[in-house]
């Protein structure tokens, strides 16, 4: 879909809230899909027409949420004071959401800090028993006393719960803050009740029983949780705020013939951009004056820095380790590369994975459900439960409640991947979504591009044999046509060319053939460069000694380009691409992980044999046009594989896009990255097998974050519901199933952490 924005959302406790605001979402007339992640805070929504934000925005305020405005500065050039103590200055614009999610944290920290102090209180004046002071104290005085204390923790503490539950009656839904206000507000209800009008149950027979101690410690463990929950969850999203901090936050630009310095956001496409060593480099752009050595680990991964010089291109974040240059600012904003690297983690982290849908369909029956089996434990113990059978109807309801909330389930899966994609993120591995990230662990094949894939794609020129003319003609020839191409073997034959400084001659009617060749009129006459068969499908007579000639060199792994003139041979060039030390590691390592190599190559058989002999693939495909790669990975499908293609050029997309999933090398196209589900930020294939392992690590948090979500409610429920009891006198206590309700919330979120200690 050509549409797609993302907006953070306040006030979401659970996955049925997310549930419901995506169902509200998706009935907007300008939304086609959206997806609302619990674990993030965010919903994104996708449409083929433009999205009516202010639809968006209602549709998220009717059900009881709010969308997070961000405000963005002018983008207009204000001076910023200088400081030449330190280029890499502190400050610019803060990040509205990030201060919203602080605010919060900070806000439970109080609300938890006061719980804990009142509900202490609490308790020992609810132990008459335990503490002989207290028992000293009149029981209607005692029992006023609680329940002052009491009241503040229920309606400020817990006051989040409360109006949440009021949204979702307003809707006619139910939600977790609908479990917790009622099963506190009716321990809380039936204890206010019991202190201002105790004849009523005297008169009953009844003795007076109040819970504040119930309210006020479930309240103050549920707080506990959010608490914990919100930090632990803030650390599952470190990925992107550990990405977005790589960006400098001024640049000094050229204004009037002066410096001055600016807040990065304010830095506009043509800006002359001054850079010093040791600074980051603000945005992306081209060296217009100057030469110097950029760290481009951020993105590469190689940690030696690389020469730049006039007319080379830098990447913003990337930092300059020694001489000074002025550039031209070509990309700002969202435009940049480390803005596009973590746009694609944000919208990873916002997806959902195809095993959430089990998780999302129970989450929206769930609370619904599990009032009535608190409604149904009522009724069953207030008539067959033991007095006094009200206060054990009530203590039963109000736990079944308080257990069942759905926190752990709607964090199963969010957090497993927010941690998985950032973690892949940090090391050079962006996954486009979580549906790439669960299918990349059921892999069984990858298919090769060889070129620029598990070649280094800087091939080199190796040798020329001349038939009747001089080397020096032949390749003057060859690099007269091969100017025009853009195939990596042709920047080979133009290298040689222009390091002896020939002249290219003027061509006439140039075409490239894809997987064949290029041909044009140079002085009138037909020319042609390309592999053997295009040549003779031309009509070219080449002999059997020429041919050997040929089969030798691509015997050796490399690739002969043949030259005809005038109908005539001329000879060949042959070309060389050294392979990448890590493809030969990686395809190893995939054999252990039982995955079965496949290499695809426009080259000759016997050039394809080569270097497949050299990495150890037994299965190769050679001649193969981009229109075949496409078929042979629909082939490879057919027979029940679970593909996925690598490549890096644009003959690679179409396969990218047919595969399972696509891998494209960063080195390679945009077209190519674009068509992918997973982009790997250098040209190291072990990244690929890291991508994997990483999925099928992730794959398994998941399945032990859902195994633990579901397994607690179901022995959780039905024991809160009171079956031991007939049998065993066993009865659980509600702040018992407040504080376990909290620890699963926190088990998951944890169990998901673990993830960040995976080594790639």
């Amino acid at each position: 879909m050509s549409n797609k924005e993302t907006y953070p959302i306040q006030g979401m406790h659970c996955a049925s809230c997310a549930m419901k605001i995506e169902n509200s979402l998706k009935k907007v007339p300008s939304v086609e899909n959206a997806v609302v992640n619990f674990a993030s805070e965010k919903a994104t929504v996708e449409s083929d027409q433009p999205i009516d934000k202010e639809e968006v925005k209602k549709a998220v305020e009717k059900v009881g949420y709010k969308i997070i405005e961000e405000e963005k500065p002018p983008p207009n050039h204000s001076q910023v004071p200088m400081d030449h103590s330190s280029h890499d200055m502190k400050g610019g614009e803060h990040d509205h959401v990030a201060m919203l999610k602080k605010d919060e944290i900070n806000k439970l920290k109080k609300k938890l800090v006061f719980g804990i102090i009142i509900s202490v209180l609490v308790l020992v004046g609810s132990m008459e028993k335990i503490f002989p002071f207290v028992e000293n104290i009149p029981q209607q005085t005692r029992f006023f006393i609680l329940f002052i204390l009491t009241t503040p923790v229920m309606f400020w503490s817990g006051q989040q719960f409360f109006v949440g539950a009021w949204r979702g009656l307003k809707n006619f839904s139910a939600n977790m803050d609908t479990l917790v206000a009622m099963g506190t507000g009716a321990a809380y209800l039936y204890s206010t009740v019991a202190m201002l009008f105790p004849s009523l149950f005297e008169s009953a027979g009844r003795e007076i029983v109040v819970y504040f101690d119930t309210s006020a410690i479930i309240i103050t463990l549920i707080i506990l949780g959010k608490f914990l929950e919100a930090r632990a969850k803030k650390g599952a999203g470190e990925a992107i705020k550990k990405l977005a901090g790589l960006q400098a936050k001024t640049a000094r630009i050229i204004k009037d013939s002066k410096e001055i310095d600016i807040a990065i956001e304010q830095v506009q496409k043509g800006d002359k951009i001054i850079v010093r060593p040791g600074e980051k480099i603000p945005v992306d752009g081209k060296i217009i004056e100057g030469e110097s050595a950029i760290d481009e680990s951020m993105i590469t991964g190689e940690s030696i820095p690389v020469a730049k010089k006039i007319g080379d291109e830098v990447i913003g974040a990337t930092i300059n380790k020694t001489g000074s240059f002025t550039f031209e600012a070509t990309k700002v904003g969202e435009e940049t590369a480390l803005a596009q690297i973590v746009k694609m983690v944000e919208d990873a982290q916002g997806s959902k994975a195809p095993i959430q849908r089990l998780a999302d369909l129970i989450s929206g029956y769930f609370v619904p459900i599990v009032l009535t089996i608190a409604i149904i434990s009522f009724v069953v113990w207030i008539i067959a439960g033991p007095a006094p059978t009200l206060t054990f109807a009530l203590i039963v309801a109000v736990t079944v409640m308080i257990i069942a909330c759905p926190c752990a389930l709607g964090l199963a899966t969010p957090t497993a991947i927010m941690v998985g994609t950032g973690k892949g993120a940090e090391h050079g591995i962006l996954i486009k979504d979580a549906e790439t990230l669960e299918r990349a662990g059921k892999i069984n094949t990858i298919v090769f591009d060889k070129t620029g894939t598990l070649t280094k794609g800087e091939p080199s020129v190796v040798n020329i044999l001349s038939v009747g003319e001089k080397e020096i003609n032949i390749l003057q020839f060859a690099y007269s046509l091969e100017k025009k191409s853009e195939h990596p073997l042709a920047l080979a034959i133009i290298e040689r060319a222009e390091k002896k400084n020939l002249r290219a001659l003027p061509i006439e009617q140039f075409k490239a053939i894809v997987g064949r060749g290029v041909e044009g009129k140079i002085d009138g006459k037909n020319s042609h460069l390309g592999n053997q068969i295009y040549l003779e499908e031309q009509g070219i007579n080449i002999t059997q000694e020429q041919k050997e000639a040929i089969a030798k060199e691509e015997k050796e792994g490399r690739t002969a380009l043949a030259l005809a003139y005038n109908g005539n041979y001329l000879g060949f060039i042959s070309v060389a691409d050294e392979i990448r030390k890590s493809s030969i590691e990686a395809i190893q390592a995939l054999k252990k992980l039982e995955i079965t190599p496949v290499m695809m190559t426009g080259d000759n058989p016997k050039t394809a044999q080569a270097v497949a002999g050299k990495l150890g693939i037994e299965k190769f495909e050679a001649r193969v046009l981009p229109n075949e790669k496409l078929e042979k990975v629909k082939a490879l499908q057919k027979e029940g594989k679970t593909v996925a293609m690598v490549g890096d050029g644009i003959n690679d997309a179409p396969a990218l896009v047919q595969a399972d999933i696509g891998i494209a090398i960063s080195s390679g196209t945009d077209i190519a990255m674009e068509s992918a589900g997973v982009t790997v930020l250098r040209g190291d294939l072990q990244k690929v097998v890291s991508m994997i392992e990483l999925s099928r690590k992730t794959m398994r948090t998941i399945k032990g974050n859902l195994f633990w979500a579901f397994i607690y409610n179901i022995i959780g429920i039905p024991i809160a519901a009171g079956v031991l009891y007939p049998a065993t006198g066993v009865l659980l206590n509600p702040m018992i199933a407040s504080g376990a309700m909290a620890f699963s919330s926190i088990f998951v979120v944890l169990n998901s952490l673990r993830l960040k200690r995976v080594k790639i």
